[in-house]
């Protein structure tokens, strides 16, 4: 029977454990939240702490926030790559920059461990049904120890090749696409408010249009019926566009639509609305022109 531990029981890493559950694993969850970690065991997670159960573990699935926690959960004073058998697989699902996931699977490497480069597209939907798009580089043997658990989450893996960087250069190109997409739906549904389209009529009638997106169709309805509990929070994109902006300043490429769409994250982050889901971006064009929006008063 598979071992496998899902580390960050966030939003997606817990609908993702979920389903490696479900699909008759033994699963361990583990989170800096212990009540996320205990939400998971009464849904039946496997117990135990993760340096007694490291050695068992046959799939670590890494779905924490960032770079530097990727880092410190393999490598830091308590890493657990150095606890792990050899042949066990890491499969990273962060978005980081290129480089550093190459950086990870040669540290990986050396110690014996598989490192699969995997960042996943899909949103909290996705993680919750097991349907996520997952955009995967690493050597075969990888894919292969990694099978069980991406049968568990995704609906369709795209194998980018042996070399670890090809799946984040992929996470990048795809974040640019959305972060651009969700800024220009938000000044879109706030724009039509100036001439008298109303949240609900924009929602009725662009879905139906040549200026939709899955971005678009996904988050509107939370601005129609005002419901910000964050699902993808605005704190996500600096971290994300910021990593698109880093590698684009290193491949000598101009990226002045990334870069506007960027700060309008930063700005809103900055009126207090970080934590907030990412739709309430048209917070900040509402503000800022003395519209209101669903919900508020």
């Amino acid at each position: 029977m598979t071992r496998i531990a899902v580390i960050g029981l966030g939003s997606m890493g817990f609908g993702m454990a979920r389903q490696v559950l479900g699909a008759g694993h033994v699963t361990h969850g583990f989170d800096i939240n212990p009540d996320a970690e205990s939400r998971f065991r009464a849904e039946g997670g496997a117990a135990g702490a993760l340096p007694e159960i490291a050695q068992t573990l046959d799939i670590v699935g890494l779905v924490v926030l960032n770079a530097e926690q990727t880092e410190t959960v393999l490598f830091g004073p308590d890493g657990i790559v150095g606890q792990m058998r050899k042949g066990a697989v890491i499969v990273a699902s962060a978005t980081v920059a290129p480089d550093f996931a190459r950086d990870m699977a040669r540290r990986c490497d050396e110690a014996g461990v598989l490192y699969l480069d995997a960042p996943v597209s899909g949103g909290v939907v996705g993680a919750s049904s097991g349907t996520l798009s997952v955009m995967a580089a690493g050597p075969a043997e990888a894919f292969e120890a990694a099978r069980p658990y991406l049968d568990a989450v995704a609906k369709r893996v795209f194998d980018l090749g042996a070399e670890p960087g090809a799946g984040s250069a992929m996470k990048a190109v795809n974040q640019l696409l959305a972060g651009v997409n969700l800024a220009v739906m938000t000044e879109a549904i706030t724009f039509g408010m100036t001439q008298g389209v109303s949240p609900e009529k924009f929602m009725e009638i662009i879905p139906q249009c040549a200026g939709t997106s899955w971005m678009l169709e996904d988050r509107v309805p939370q601005i129609v019926n005002g419901d910000y509990t964050a699902k993808s929070m605005i704190n996500i994109w600096p971290k994300d566009l910021g990593i698109v902006m880093d590698i684009a300043r290193s491949a000598g490429f101009s990226a002045p639509i990334t870069a506007a769409t960027l700060q309008q994250f930063l700005a809103a982050a900055g009126i207090g609305l970080g934590h907030e889901d990412d739709a309430a971006l048209a917070k900040l064009y509402a503000r800022n022109v003395g519209l209101t929006l669903p919900g508020e008063g």
